[in-house]
């Protein structure tokens, strides 16, 4: 029997996790802030169920997701463009839908983006851990990865669904970035490189670092750099001298020296990035470092 107000999950693809805005303030302890990948996504799908910005959503890999409702409530699908139905009719995306007790919502294959977003009216209310609902999947700190069999609470609405949001749409293009604390480590004309160069996202990319496969950055400096704090947006340089962006579970140390940081505002767009897709990075604007 279901819990009245609450999602059965039926199925799920290759990862479900359960995000909200992240685990602030604990890297010095070792905690990876975690939270949703695709910030203006979550936020979306939590203004059209009325819900505040820091409500838990589900976000979604690559589709494959089938829940039911315990009770009736108002849902939300925004992010990666995936079909979406309630009881076997189809519904809209980025839209407030209303899901009746009982009912079975499905989310299929995305056909572009590769992580949608789930809101429910009152937010997935699982336990918070060191202040936050989010799962972190570098140490797997917070709530479990959402399978087959998992029964999410689901809080009390706090506002009333919005008929429309239309929010002016981030327009994808290449990552802004500033110069990194590192990169004296790396020649005088390293970040034009970085900037010149058109990468390929490669399959290993996950939820902790966008990588990347294309030509190597040459270092002016040989050695090991002590391990140091580590932010998001990083763009960190291994030994193969192919960059990685730090993504929302990076690790909160690191050993590789940081060339550039990409612009907090621009990360959304690792979040929906395919395996194999092109991805520039261009000088951000007003930097000190900027030129032109």
């Amino acid at each position: 029997m279901i819990a009245s107000r609450s999602l059965h999950v039926l199925a799920t693809g290759p990862l479900v996790t359960v995000q909200d805005r992240g685990r602030h303030g604990l890297a010095h302890l070792g905690v990876p802030r975690a939270g949703a990948l695709d910030v203006p996504a979550a936020d979306l799908a939590n203004r059209l169920v009325g819900n505040h910005a820091d409500a838990a959503v589900l976000e979604v890999l690559l589709g494959g997701l089938r829940l039911r409702a315990g009770t009736g409530c108002w849902i939300a699908v925004t992010g990666a463009l995936a079909p979406l139905t309630v009881g076997g009719s189809a519904r809209a995306h980025a839209r407030a839908e209303w899901l009746p007790a009982g009912a079975t919502l499905s989310l299929g294959t995305p056909v572009a983006g590769v992580r949608s977003y789930l809101a429910v009216g009152g937010g997935v209310a699982v336990t918070p851990v060191l202040g936050s609902r989010s799962t972190d999947t570098l140490a797997w700190v917070g709530p479990p990865r959402v399978e087959a069999g998992t029964v999410l609470p689901v809080g009390e609405p706090t506002g009333q669904p919005r008929p429309l949001d239309t929010p002016r749409a981030p327009q994808p293009g290449p990552l802004r970035v500033s110069a990194g604390p590192r990169a004296d480590w790396f020649g005088d004309e390293a970040l034009d490189r970085l900037c010149a160069t058109t990468y390929v996202v490669a399959a290993d990319s996950d939820r902790v670092g966008l990588r990347l496969d294309g030509p190597a950055l040459p270092r002016r400096r040989s050695g090991e750099l002590a391990s140091e704090g580590m932010v998001l947006g990083a763009v960190q340089v291994p030994p193969s001298g192919v960059p990685v962006v730090f993504l929302a579970d990076h690790p909160p140390t690191g050993g590789y020296p940081v060339l550039a940081v990409v612009d907090e505002a621009d990360l959304w767009q690792c979040a929906q990035l395919r395996p194999g897709e092109e991805l520039r990075f261009t000088r951000r604007r007003g930097s000190a470092d900027a030129r032109g």
